[in-house]
């Protein structure tokens, strides 16, 4: 051990020589991939620059760090590229599109910011970058959980992934990988609720990340409360380089370069090691997640190129029977189905150049095989201890194509999208409604193919004045309701004004659709009649307001504030037990798989503030704060807080680059109490209900109607990196939740068990157990060495 710590010492305080490293890139106008030639390429803050050779290609050579590149060229708005890692172990490479300004043409006094933004969402959209999430403090690099510091973002208490937005629920979110659409980025997600515990996407592969809370554009349609549009970087061409890491909770390899002279590629492999630490731990339950990730980017020629990607996931949820000595741990182990998942999502996008513009035709497949299983006191010796057994499957095929031209001050964006999808659910269930033991017991099979069109229309009718108009259409075959597009009708209108070059206020009002989950859509009774399409399940509906101001400062920073509003209708109503889909939470397992209606309504509405800093001088920081009330009706025009509403959101986020290579950084959240529905004690005590649900029973007259105690997290993270002549070596220290917070949650109800663990009989009523409570706490303070080899 003390030759561990020595070992450990000298690495912390050696001091590595300073070594010359390179970036290899291209700026070329982003409206049609041509080259700039002469372009300037400063790193800010340093006396290293150089400009783009003919073909816009250009190599800058520095010492090793993490530099901001500033980009100019005469005639177009000019550019911040933040937070380029460079080092010796591979150049960095990036590619910087420029946007014509015709109200600047034959000047470069232009002031550049790395804050970018269109005429189409000029409000609620953030943008973070590769080392921002890399870096961040408890973030275990897991992009969701880095979200999750921005305004209007809420997480539940729990180690979990949700994203919760502006008080929508998580499977109101969209994902897309460059323009490719990938329904799932978690692990252990969620069937019909989206979310999970940890996330799929390998940060290695990461650029950056734009994140919409409002204004979707057109192009990225299904979304009600989020749009997460994450850019890949481009593989290595010069040669191949290898990056292996040991995190938190898994360990992975990835391997780029070139695969011929226009041809590259990146890949990579992660496998968790969670299962060794919670059988150490004596957790009562035990995951495993793989994940595999691929891109391959092809140059057809100088107008057209090729992009193959392809992310998947296999995770095992199994139990750890031999940690039943706690009352708890017996209680999780009682509760928990054993689960398997996997998952892939895969897609090839061709991209064609024109002279003012550029089209792309995006294929696509999406695929999840979800199982569970639960059996009384988990013996599956005898057939009639099953509780659960459910297994489903959902595949996706989408093709879309996408015109995106510029004429000068004008953006024009069109096109069409086509899905076909089929939904399989197999589900028997012992469960509970209206406090009477149901059993549940279907086959269905559910095709739909879904079809869209959507157009946007940006331009300047007056100076510092950008305006913004579009739709999109959206229809199904589900039923009669959903198949006329028209009846979805999706218009949306932004405007953006700037008062001077630093300040401007920002507008956005649409009307926006989505299809409810198949676990709704695809739900069968007993007789197997498709009994949602019976009842006019419908696309829900939201409409959304957002106004806003935002203030750039000279420091790359940006100040602003943004209120919005959504209304929701045609929300799905569960009928057993009479409450909104909205309402019911989201955990393991599966969401919205019974009888429903479209009979509820909802709304949230707040304000957020945002001071984001982007790396100046060594420092970079985030501070957030969001006042949001979420609420949805379980009977006609009675709102009652959702499970999202969390009102009060605080995120605190920042860090120093020091000499030598040092960062420090920390991140503090805190989370207002989140409602939760009170247990029906006298109906969980019945002896025919509690050997069905071994849990409490929520008593819905009183849904959401108690509170959590506030939430707050402490995360701080230390990392030192050194460059050698061939390679890089990065150490981290990460403590999630330093101050050790502990929450008391709503507690568990379990029944008195005698020696042998069976419930005791209640003396005065003999159709009932006797209960009590158990103790329900989140909190543990986390440390993790982390270590990152490049070479």
């Amino acid at each position: 051990m003390k030759s561990i710590l020595s070992f450990l010492g000298v690495l912390f305080f050696t001091l590595g020589f300073a070594q010359e490293a390179t970036i290899n890139g291209r700026v070329f106008d982003a409206k049609n991939n041509e080259a700039l030639p002469f372009a300037n390429v400063i790193a800010q803050g340093t006396e290293y620059g150089t400009t783009t050779d003919i073909d816009g290609n250009f190599v800058l050579r520095l010492p090793a760090g993490l530099y901001n590149l500033e980009v100019t060229f005469i005639g177009y708005r000019a550019k911040i590229v933040p937070e380029v890692q460079v080092s010796p172990a591979a150049p960095a490479q990036i590619s910087v599109g420029l946007d014509e300004d015709t109200e600047v043409l034959g000047t470069v006094d232009v002031v550049a910011n790395p804050f970018e933004k269109d005429g189409e969402s000029p409000v609620s959209v953030q943008n973070l970058g590769v080392n921002e999430i890399r870096r961040s403090p408890g973030g275990n690099q897991d992009i969701s959980r880095v979200i999750q510091n921005l305004p209007g973002v809420a997480s539940s208490v729990s180690f979990r992934n949700d994203l919760i937005v502006r008080g929508g629920a998580p499977n109101e979110n969209r994902f897309y990988l460059d323009g490719i659409e990938i329904p799932a980025i978690n692990h252990f997600a969620t069937q019909g609720g989206g979310g999970g515990p940890v996330g799929i996407i390998n940060v290695n592969f990461l650029e950056g990340v734009d994140f919409y809370t409002g204004a979707f554009p057109v192009n990225r349609g299904y979304a009600l409360s989020s749009v997460m549009d994450l850019r890949f970087k481009d593989p290595r061409k010069d040669g191949w380089g290898f990056k292996g890491q040991v995190g938190a909770s898994d360990i992975g390899l990835t391997a780029e370069g070139p695969l011929g002279p226009n041809t590259s590629m990146i890949i990579s492999a992660r496998r968790s090691y969670l299962q060794f630490l919670f059988t150490l731990l004596e957790l009562p339950f035990l995951p495993t997640y793989n994940d595999f990730t691929l891109k391959v980017k092809h140059k057809i020629d100088d107008r057209s190129e090729i992009t193959l990607l392809g992310i998947g996931a296999i995770d095992d949820f199994a139990l750890n029977t031999a940690a039943n000595e706690t009352e708890s741990q017996r209680y999780i182990l009682n509760n928990i189905p054993v689960s398997e998942q996997w998952n892939y999502s895969a897609g090839i996008k061709y991209t064609r150049y024109g002279e003012n513009g550029y089209q792309n035709f995006v294929l696509s497949r999406y695929h999840l095989n979800n199982t569970s299983t639960k059996y009384e006191e988990n013996d599956d010796s005898n057939p009639d201890n099953l509780v659960l057994d459910f297994e489903s499957e959902e595949i996706e095929n989408k093709f879309r194509w996408e015109n995106i031209q510029r004429f000068d001050n004008q953006r024009i964006v069109y096109g069409v999208n086509l899905e076909q999808a089929r939904f399989t659910n197999r589900t028997f269930n012992r469960t509970v409604a209206n406090g009477q033991p149901i059993t549940v017991d279907f086959n269905s099979q559910l095709d739909l193919w879904k079809y869209g069109l959507f157009g946007n229309y940006s331009f300047d009718p007056l100076p510092r004045l950008t305006l913004s108009v579009g739709f999109r259409m959206d229809g199904s075959d589900y039923n009669d309701v959903t198949s006329n597009p028209f009846s979805q009708f999706s218009p949306r209108v932004s405007a953006s004004y700037g008062v001077n070059d630093k300040l401007s206020i920002n507008f956005n009002t649409g009307i926006f659709f989505q299809l409810p989950p198949y676990t709704v859509l695809g739900y069968r009774d007993n007789s197997n009649v498709l009994v949602n399409r019976d009842n006019d399940i419908d696309y829900v509906r939201s409409d959304h307001i957002v106004l806003g101001a935002s203030y750039l400062l000279p420091i790359n920073a940006k100040l602003s504030i943004e209120g919005f509003y959504k209304r929701y209708t045609d929300y799905p109503l569960l009928l057993r037990d009479s409450i909104s889909l909205a309402n019911l939470g989201s955990d393991f397992g599966v969401i919205g798989n019974e009888p429903a209606a479209p009979l509820s309504e909802g709304r949230s509405y707040g304000i957020e503030f945002l001071y984001q800093q982007k790396l100046f001088n060594g420092f970079y920081g985030i501070v957030s704060y969001t006042y949001v009330i979420s609420e949805f009706t379980n009977a006609p025009g009675v709102f009652v807080p959702s499970s999202w509403d969390n009102r009060n959101l605080v995120s605190l986020a920042a860090g120093k680059k020091w000499g030598k290579n040092w960062e420090l950084g920390f991140r503090w959240r805190y989370l207002g109490g989140a409602p939760f529905t009170p247990f029906d004690l006298p109906t969980t005590a019945l002896k025919d209900v509690w050997d069905v649900t071994g849990q409490g029973v929520p008593d819905y007259n009183r849904i959401n109607t108690l509170r959590n105690g506030n939430y707050n997290q402490l995360d701080v993270r230390v990392d030192k990196k050194w460059f050698f002549e061939k390679w890089n070596l990065n150490l981290y220290f990460d403590i999630e939740n330093l101050l050790g917070f502990t929450l008391e949650q709503q507690p568990f109800v379990d029944v008195v068990r005698d020696d042998q663990g069976n419930p005791v009989e209640d003396p005065n009523d003999n159709t009932r157990y006797l209960l009590k409570s158990l103790e329900n706490t989140a909190g543990t303070t986390l440390p993790t060495i982390g270590i990152i080899v490049d070479f």
